[in-house]
């Protein structure tokens, strides 16, 4: 399906708008699009649209977006449609777009006709699994060795280090001979 639509090229802070034909499922942009007809400038107003070309593709069927269609009827192309499309709602006119519809509440008549309201089960939180605590591994004979060398060897690194730093420490004897 075609479509009408505005492309941005301006910079930033200076909008400036193609007026083009395209592809309603791909975007207007790095010139993917079938046909330029026209410009708008929102800063100066300044609007250059190709009546006769505008006319031909919506006669072809495609169809304008809101902003160009309000632009087309500004600029007196489009004849058929003197009502521009209002793009920006209030809050008001949206809300009453989209009625809220009401909860009903179940009234005590129902209970007079001889239906009984049955009471809601309590719904309660998610209980914490209780935690387990695994029993202990036993420790095979194999295992208990690997874990005294282990120790031995850390023992033995741990008096190496101790040593090492006493031996940083201890203050260092100079001999210092006099000449007479």
């Amino acid at each position: 399906m075609l479509v009408i639509r505005l492309f941005r090229v301006g910079k930033l802070n200076q909008p400036f708008f193609k007026i083009v034909v395209t592809e309603k499922k791909h975007a207007a942009r790095a010139g993917r699009f079938v046909e330029e007809v026209g410009f708008y400038n929102p800063l100066t107003k300044e609007k250059g649209i190709k009546a006769d070309r505008v006319k031909y593709w919506l006669g072809v069927g495609a169809q304008a977006s809101d902003t160009v269609h309000n632009l087309f009827v500004s600029e007196k192309i489009i004849e058929d449609a003197k009502k521009k499309i209002n793009i920006t709602k209030s809050k008001k006119e949206k809300s009453a777009e989209e009625p809220v519809k009401p909860v009903e509440k179940p009234t005590e008549q129902a209970s007079v006709e001889g239906k009984t309201k049955e009471p809601k089960e309590e719904i309660k939180p998610a209980e914490k699994p209780e935690e387990v605590n695994p029993a202990p591994k036993k420790i095979s004979k194999l295992d208990s060795d690997k874990i005294k060398s282990v120790e031995k060897t850390q023992e033995k690194a741990s008096t190496e280090i101790k040593s090492e730093k006493a031996k940083k420490k201890a203050p260092v004897e100079t001999t210092e001979t006099k000449t007479e």
